[in-house]
């Protein structure tokens, strides 16, 4: 099995109307659940689309599962499974004609297809809405049609463009936890979303394009790193304690009567020392001391334009 979910090397896209909406992107995607982020317009539907074959590259190339796309776009389009965002699926047809009919597109025999057609509209929570005509169904409902459709052939990997978009909390809590489920079925899934907490929640991986260039990637949970700060929870006073560590010379951050962000800038012993005798000498109850992570969102808006 090849390692890489998709790997390019000096991707470009110029549209003829000359914008650039992929510069030069260099990287490559593991296998996994991974979250392709950019706010709209930093390029990530075009990628998709190169991804399938849909587009030709103005330079660079592009792979996906170890397979060339200039190369043979049917073929590596055979073991991609695509959820795009717009609605696309016809009013009038049942959620089991269409996820049937294209899975017999993909390659399956018709009753296989109508098999794993109600197999998977079944895990998606359809299963008693499967002979319903799609015009009457919830934006919700539309979503997981649509999510169907795209492994109704047990592809290698799903694209996945903006699962959540138009969802209520709940149904946005339900399509995260169906994409988390796709790696127990041995799917990968690259979710292409401006969300940036979806990601954090269901990526293992993630890859940032800002103005179609890179701007990071790498495992998930290596990009939540360390702000540099510890956050300090106590009963009251958190105001007589940043008091105390600021005459220590330690830059503190008042969140609220309880909270406190303590600056860690060189030895984080010390700090937390000068933390625990403050709360001594105060007589203060410590109730929590925990090094603040990065969020994505925060990551995201530092980076540089």
């Amino acid at each position: 099995m090849v390692d890489d979910l998709l790997r390019t090397e000096g991707l470009s896209l110029r549209y003829p109307s000359g914008t650039l909406a992929l510069d030069e992107l260099t990287v490559d995607v593991p296998r996994g659940s991974v979250g392709l982020v950019g706010a709209n317009g930093a390029g990530k539907t075009t990628l998709l689309r190169l991804a399938l074959g849909q587009l030709r590259p103005t330079a660079g190339t592009i792979e996906v599962v170890g397979r060339a796309v200039a190369d043979d776009p049917i073929g590596v389009r055979a073991h991609i499974g695509f959820m795009p965002e717009h609605d696309c699926l016809p009013p009038d047809q049942t959620a089991a004609d269409v996820v049937a009919t294209l899975g017999e597109l993909a390659g399956l025999p018709p009753r296989a297809a109508r098999q794993r057609a109600s197999e998977v509209l079944d895990l998606v929570g359809l299963d008693e809405a499967r002979f319903r005509p799609i015009g009457g169904f919830s934006t919700g409902m539309r979503q997981r049609t649509k999510l169907a459709q795209a492994i109704v052939a047990d592809p290698e990997v799903v694209l996945l463009d903006e699962p959540t978009a138009g969802l209520d909390p709940i149904g946005r809590e339900e399509m995260l936890a169906l994409v988390g489920r796709l790696a127990g079925f041995g799917i990968s899934a690259l979710v292409a979303t401006h969300l940036l907490d979806d990601v954090q929640r269901v990526c293992d991986q993630v890859v940032m394009i800002d103005g179609g260039k890179l701007s990071h990637a790498g495992a998930t949970q290596t990009l939540l790193h360390r702000t540099g700060a510890v956050r300090v929870e106590v009963n009251d006073g958190a105001a007589r304690l940043a008091d105390l560590l600021g005459v220590a010379g330690v830059a503190v951050t008042v969140v609220d009567d309880a909270t406190l962000d303590v600056r860690v800038d060189g030895d984080e012993g010390h700090v937390l020392d000068l933390i625990r005798d403050g709360v001594d000498d105060l007589g203060l109850a410590l109730n929590a001391l925990t090094t603040r992570r990065t969020s994505l969102d925060e990551l995201f808006l530092v980076q540089p334009q």
